[in-house]
């Protein structure tokens, strides 16, 4: 469980790396305008389009690893980090074709 002081860390942090990321993505967006314009769905959630953006998976994790490293994650703090950005509303990501 977290206090209050470290959870405000936490959201700060993801609603960060949302923005870095919609920034960089295809097309570029502002998260911020993202979820104030989000319709809601029948639980009363905001819903991102996030599937209509797009971004490099390796540009995705860079940014999620920068962000970590910003607010000072630890080991296992940045891996639930990075898995809950994984499997919320980030941009979907794609690979480099070589």
């Amino acid at each position: 469980m977290y206090t209050s002081r470290q959870q405000k860390k936490i959201d700060e942090a993801f609603m960060e790396c949302y923005r870095r990321l919609y920034k960089e993505s295809t097309p570029s967006a502002d998260f911020d305008q993202l979820v104030e314009n989000a319709p809601l769905n029948e639980r009363g959630q905001k819903e991102i389009p996030f599937l209509e953006y797009e971004i490099e998976h390796k540009r995705l994790e860079e940014i999620i690893s920068e962000v970590a490293k910003e607010f000072k994650f630890k080991k296992r703090q940045a891996d639930g980090f990075r898995f809950g950005i994984l499997m919320g509303c980030s941009p979907k990501s794609k690979y480099e074709s070589d």
